[in-house]
């Protein structure tokens, strides 16, 4: 790979999925992450979600754990069946070191408790960004 193409593929835009049944949750993430300089995708339910995840290359999908039909730990496997590579963040407002661990376990990067602050998820994103460039 030549120079430019090199930095042309550093310097592109993270894709970025985030799911949440809470739909002000996404709205408060999306135009975040999009100032952060991301380009994101919001879903409010795991079949939509993984029927996009279908359809194109994420590099980082943000699920809530919680949520009516699929849950955020049963998307996680399937995420990392269908695309290993993609980083996945897993936000819930039941956190409990068993489902830290299970999250852990099932390939996730990092597990985030709600309620946070927009400035700590962004963290996490960005720790997670330095991996994936890391492997370019």
């Amino acid at each position: 790979m030549n120079d430019s193409l090199e930095n042309t593929n550093r310097d592109a835009k993270l894709q970025i999925l985030i799911l949440d049944d809470e739909a002000i949750v996404c709205k408060r993430l999306k135009p975040a992450f999009q100032k952060a300089g991301y380009d994101v995708e919001t879903f409010t339910d795991s079949a939509s979600a993984m029927s996009r995840v279908n359809e194109k290359k994420f590099d980082i999908v943000i699920t809530d754990l919680k949520m009516e039909g699929e849950d955020g730990m049963r998307f996680l496997s399937r995420i990392k069946e269908t695309a290993p590579d993609t980083g996945v963040i897993v936000i819930t407002g039941f956190a409990t070191p068993e489902s830290a661990k299970e999250s852990f376990h099932k390939g996730a990067f990092d597990f985030v408790a709600k309620p946070f602050r927009l400035s700590d998820i962004i963290d996490t994103v960005r720790r997670l960004e330095k991996q994936i460039r890391s492997k370019d």
